[in-house]
């Protein structure tokens, strides 16, 4: 008991405190929430070159519109580095004036961002943005396709199909009874071996499954056992390749360590010559992994899916120029596209591989090296059927790089635009994808039964 009586004034003092805390939090809860928006005119924020298009701001407060205070705002055209020739609009609106709007136009194919920021009385600035694109689909390619970028591909494909296809398969323990996964190691020029997780239901008959090839975006990280599973359950040989060629499913300091260390800078390494950049390395790897798919008896020897987001859409676009037997590419806010964007005036994508000096020009000498590894390049010798998700405030993989890609694509093809996105592939873009992905192998299983 006295240990008891002890502790009492502790105990009430933490429960006066926890009955303050909540009371602070209620008042905070209730404190009015200033909210700024951003959109174009028209709800797809497209537009003709030529035409204008005006982004509508809004401020609210409680959701009641707020007529006291100013709005700063600031259009660009992607390209942030280095001040532009062009005389964007930017400046300051008051709240007062009514509903504060900015007019942009464009002669050109291409997008267009606007920035808004709202300081309220108290608490942080509020910011957001929306794109508008003008005539995308008449946006070009901004170099011509190297004259021997076929020829250097050809060799390329040759060196890796003279090693012999001999993949390591150990099996790995998941928790569905009715699919089987591996861990694959696949010898491969280009400086590693594929390394990923495969995946396929058990008992599969010759000649019955559709195949996926799961890709990834960029940094450095395990393939996943996850994708592996989860396209095996849709009836697919299913495999998922991590970007590096490195081992799976190890600890996490790993792959940190890695990526602190001899893959730090690996998105630009060895953009000096066009045998050693880095993407030619994990372009041949995607190569190995759709040879490896292909040779597996269940394949259908019909369809064959390539899926990313990011580097990995930019991969699913490579994969579609260099195999002619893959038949729909799923390619979200695709990276690696119009690595020479400058040289035509406007933003390159990511990983912005071709350097840009103080005058605004790009390195000559990783300019050609980049058209090599550029999937606007691939996307132009693709057939396969394509999907693509574009984000319109996308500054990792801006809208026009992606939309250089997609125009290039000579296979049927969809385009999911996104006004309000950024770098991004939400829950919706995904299920998109995956439903597209469900459909053609949902074709595949009807001709393989």
């Amino acid at each position: 008991m006295p240990k008891a009586n002890h502790l009492t004034p502790i105990r009430s003092l933490c429960l006066f405190l926890a009955v303050l805390a909540a009371a602070a939090a209620s008042l905070q809860a209730a404190e009015p929430a200033y909210q700024l928006t951003v959109v174009t005119d028209r709800e797809d924020a497209l537009y003709e070159t030529g035409e204008k298009a005006q982004f509508l701001i809004t401020v609210s407060k409680d959701g009641q519109p707020v007529k006291e205070g100013a709005v700063s705002y600031a259009v660009d055209d992607f390209i942030t580095e280095f001040p532009q020739k062009n005389d964007f609009p930017k400046g300051r609106l008051e709240l007062s004036d009514g509903s504060p709007s900015v007019t942009v136009t464009s002669d050109r194919p291409g997008f267009l961002r606007c920035q808004v920021t709202f300081a309220p009385p108290q608490g942080k600035a509020l910011q957001a943005a929306a794109g508008a694109g003008f005539s995308p689909l008449k946006i070009e390619p901004s170099l011509p396709v190297p004259d021997d970028f076929d020829a250097f591909w050809a060799e390329q494909k040759k060196k890796v199909r003279e090693m012999p296809l001999e993949p390591a398969l150990t099996p790995v323990e998941q928790s569905d009874a009715d699919v089987e996964c591996y861990d694959v190691q696949i010898p491969c020029v280009g400086g590693a071996p594929v390394s990923g997780y495969f995946g396929l239901p058990k008992n599969a008959e010759p000649k019955s499954l559709p195949a996926i090839l799961w890709v990834h975006g960029a940094g450095v990280r395990s393939s996943s056992l996850g994708n592996a599973v989860k396209g095996a359950q849709s009836d697919m040989l299913s495999m998922d390749i991590n970007a590096h060629g490195i081992p799976n499913g190890q600890p996490a300091k790993f792959y940190s360590d890695l990526s602190a260390g001899r893959l730090k800078d690996y998105r630009q390494a060895g953009r000096e010559d066009r045998k050693t950049v880095y993407f030619r390395g994990m372009f041949l790897r995607l190569v190995r992994a759709l040879d490896f798919l292909t040779s597996r008896p269940e394949w259908d020897g019909k369809h064959l899916i390539v899926i990313g987001h990011s580097q990995g859409g930019g991969q699913a676009l490579a994969a579609g120029g260099l195999d002619p037997r893959v038949t729909l590419i799923a390619s979200g806010v695709p990276a690696i596209c119009d690595h020479s964007g400058r040289a035509a005036g406007r933003v390159n994508g990511w990983p912005k591989l071709v350097p840009t000096g103080e005058d605004g020009k790009p390195d000559p000498v990783s300019l050609q090296v980049a058209r090599y590894v550029d999937a606007v390049n691939f996307a132009s010798r693709c057939k396969a059927e394509a999907i693509m998700s574009v984000g319109f405030i996308d500054m990792t993989c801006p809208p026009s790089t992606c939309y250089a890609a997609y125009n290039c694509l000579q296979g049927p093809k969809q385009v999911i635009n996104k006004p309000l996105m950024g770098h991004a592939a939400p829950p919706d873009i995904h299920e998109a994808f995956y439903d597209r992905v469900l459909d053609h192998a949902g074709k595949a299983v009807a001709v393989a039964q």
